[in-house]
């Protein structure tokens, strides 16, 4: 699933909630707009690394979610958390990522015109708060008054790649088991789909 532009993203995330009920305020529209959630992207170099793929990610998990939910018959504190776990797992993202800008050249009938383009992404060390799925919680909770459910599921999407918490991610499994299954659509979007 690739979106053309950040006005297609823009139409189907607002599309997005209002088919899962899911009420967001203008200020959290503007934000998303206005910060980059529609044009960053989701990594440096692996899943989603283009303009567009935290988005495009984003997306992506939600579906996953959305299917796996109803396959294996989950249930949620709400019937919205799929979409807000989903949609909004890898907020932090949204200046995590600065982009390299290259200039390239071209002769033309004696002309040289120079063009600059982004040739990829670097991380930003100049964001004012760190963290993954913590900094994701932090940020979704000034717009969402979230589950602990949904806090855990976000918190913890990283699963075991989070090595030194495996006593909190194995609390958080066994007390909501939609933590894993958050785990596990972010694996199937980031290493099957590939976005």
């Amino acid at each position: 699933m690739f979106f053309k532009n950040k006005d297609d993203r823009i139409t189907d995330f607002f599309e997005l909630s209002v088919e899962n009920k899911m009420a967001i305020s203008d200020d959290f529209g503007d934000w998303l707009k206005e910060n980059g959630f529609f044009d960053a992207p989701a990594s440096t170099k692996y899943h989603g690394n283009y303009s567009g793929g935290l988005y495009d990610h984003s997306r992506c998990v939600f579906d996953r979610l959305a299917k796996l939910t109803d396959d294996n018959n989950l249930k949620w504190m709400r019937p919205q958390s799929p979409f807000i776990v989903g949609m909004f797992h890898d907020l932090c993202k949204y200046d995590q990522y600065i982009p390299i800008m290259d200039n390239e050249y071209e002769h033309e009938k004696g002309k040289l015109t120079m063009t600059t383009r982004i040739s990829g992404f670097d991380h930003n060390k100049n964001t004012l708060i760190k963290g993954h799925g913590t900094k994701s919680v932090m940020l979704l909770s000034q717009f969402i008054t979230l589950t602990e459910e949904e806090m855990l599921c976000i918190r913890y999407h990283m699963g075991p790649y989070e090595k030194e918490e495996w006593t909190e991610l194995d609390m958080a499994i066994r007390k909501y088991q939609n933590v894993y299954w958050t785990h596990a659509a972010d694996m199937l979007a980031s290493k099957v789909d590939g976005i």
